[in-house]
């Protein structure tokens, strides 16, 4: 077995042990089942990294072998430059809700572990398949162990929540899948990815396909105006839940433009670039206004990780080397940093159990550990210099500049709004006197939420500090794609 079926595979074979053997009254042994399959599923994601070769664009780690033969489907696996990050950072990430969970979940806890570790595999195959089928196949399974978490471990409105976030993505899905299916028929029965990038496609096909797969992909962004989902998710996913949904599985949209939409459409992308450019720039501007008046901190951050996203989608259509780095930069920036707001979040709601902004005040003065956490999270959700939240969004503002000085304009003065809600936010909660008997009542973090704040802190700011490893492994592969996106298809 390869490394890539391996990091596929086993977090989802522990997480099947733990929903087949798993019960209640073990939940303790059942959490160390979990930490040992999510730390396993990370080990074997290190040698991608350690065995990557930099400097190439080429695919690496394939695996390729027949699946569906009659329909020509093949376990084709293989990552580049831009999908190592993101299978690196999944593996993460799994691992740190597992350790954040701990405590906050004391029902069907194997189910709630499970899922979460099925999840992880399922994602990891979404960025490593090479097939276009094989691809389709992850990306709508990840949609069932996120609807069971946000439905069964969710808030008193987790039901409509959980369905208002299947159907959305189900329904642009569907689209997609009408798309590969046109696309198998024309490239005389394959499904390979790299033979459809070689597609010659007429002006008409290439905007229908663009916008089939803009209808599965810009929901999962979520781009606005079809965004509307993501902060009822939010609101009601448990912590984890909520650390995954955006530190992950927004990028598998994202991820989605790159892989389909540009390189098999790139006509089609070019012409339509005004559009994806615009919506972008409302969500950087626009959402971020209305993330400053949330009163709810769950859902300011989940609008701000619709701002944020929108630098990504942003930087995909301006058709530069900068401007497409900084988008997949600020994709895995995003992750580190959303996971940790919305966990820092969950650390206040087990010990208050309110999201309200209104209802804390002074957190500084009882959880001083804590906070000092908070501030530096916060801070890289603004952009801070020396973060990995100033990064991407740096390089997508230089790649914007570069294309139209005006978009540039736009998407700086964007950041002014991103500080103005996280700073905010900062201060109603955290800074002034001790606003209730609640915050006067607070523990400071504990050894295990020590631990979860540590590891993310560490990224955060190694990204910010030393972003040059991140960038290497992906201009490469970069700079291929914008070749591919340079070229016209049309017949």
């Amino acid at each position: 077995m390869g490394l890539l079926s391996l990091a596929i595979w086993t977090p989802i074979f522990f997480g099947v042990v733990l929903l087949a053997i798993g019960r209640d009254e073990h939940a303790h042994l059942v959490r160390w089942v979990a930490l040992i399959g999510a730390l396993l599923g990370l080990a074997v994601t290190v040698p991608l990294y350690t065995g990557f070769e930099v400097g190439s664009a080429a695919m690496q780690f394939v695996e390729n072998t027949p699946w569906i033969e009659r329909f020509n489907i093949h376990y084709h696996l293989a990552v580049d430059g831009i999908s190592l990050w993101l299978v690196l950072l999944t593996a993460f990430i799994t691992v740190i809700v597992v350790i954040a969970s701990w405590e906050s979940i004391t029902e069907r806890v194997h189910q709630y572990m499970g899922a979460f570790l099925i999840l992880s595999g399922l994602m990891i195959g979404v960025f490593a398949a090479a097939d276009a089928m094989l691809f389709y196949v992850f990306f709508e399974a990840t949609l069932i162990p996120m609807y069971l978490i946000i439905g069964i471990w969710g808030g008193p409105n987790k039901i409509y929540a959980a369905f208002k976030f299947f159907l959305y993505t189900l329904l642009g899905s569907l689209l997609m899948l009408v798309a590969l299916i046109y696309l198998y028929n024309v490239s005389g029965g394959s499904f390979d990815l790299a033979t459809w990038h070689q597609l010659p496609l007429g002006a008409g096909v290439q905007t229908a396909l663009f916008f089939a797969f803009f209808a599965a992909f810009a929901v999962k962004v979520p781009m606005w105006p079809v965004h509307t989902w993501l902060p009822d998710v939010h609101v009601e996913a448990p912590t984890g839940g909520s650390a995954v949904l955006a530190a992950i599985m927004l990028k598998l949209g994202a991820y989605g433009f790159l892989r389909f939409s540009l390189p098999i459409a790139p006509d089609a992308s070019h012409e339509w670039a005004g559009l994806m450019i615009g919506l972008s720039l409302t969500a950087v501007i626009y959402v971020g206004l209305v993330a400053m008046v949330q009163q709810d901190m769950k859902k300011l951050v989940a609008y701000s990780s619709v701002a944020h996203m929108g630098f990504v989608s942003l930087g995909f259509f301006l058709f530069n080397d900068l401007a497409v780095s900084g988008a997949i930069v600020q994709m895995i920036a995003h992750g580190f940093v959303s996971a940790a707001m919305f966990l820092g979040i969950g650390v206040l709601y087990d010990r208050v159990h309110s999201r309200e902004i209104a209802d804390y005040g002074g957190v500084i003065n009882t959880m001083p550990k804590f906070a000092a956490f908070a501030l530096l999270f916060t801070m890289a959700n603004a952009g801070l210099p020396g973060t990995a939240g100033f990064v991407g969004e740096w390089m997508v503002i230089l790649g914007a500049v570069k294309a139209n000085f005006w978009i540039g304009m736009a998407a700086a003065t964007a950041l002014i709004f991103g500080a103005s809600y996280s700073l905010w936010m900062f201060k109603r909660v955290y800074l002034g006197p001790v606003g209730n008997d609640h915050v006067k009542a607070l523990l400071d973090i504990n050894k295990r939420e020590f631990l979860v704040m540590a590891l993310l802190a560490v990224m955060v700011l190694y990204m910010g500090i030393h972003p040059k490893p991140f960038t290497d492994v992906m201009n490469p592969s970069v700079a291929e794609l914008l070749k591919h996106v340079a070229v016209s298809k049309l017949p």
